[in-house]
């Protein structure tokens, strides 16, 4: 996963993942700040994922998006 380009475009992707994860709320949106180790934690947190199982998420996510 290139999250390069999910920093450089936080703006435009918290709104996808907002969209995805509909239970993150915009606290957990500005604590992730586009770094990638933060949505994990956010996602185990609001999901119950482990953590393998949010890093899964996170990572088929960013696979299905057209960049």
């Amino acid at each position: 996963m290139d999250w390069n380009r999910v920093e450089g475009n936080w703006k435009q992707v918290r709104g996808k993942i907002k969209e995805e994860w509909g239970k993150l709320t915009d606290d957990d949106l500005d604590a992730i700040a586009g770094k990638q180790e933060q949505p994990d934690g956010k996602l185990q947190q609001r999901y119950g994922y482990h953590k393998d199982q949010a890093r899964k998420e996170m990572n088929d996510w960013y696979n299905r998006q057209a960049w």
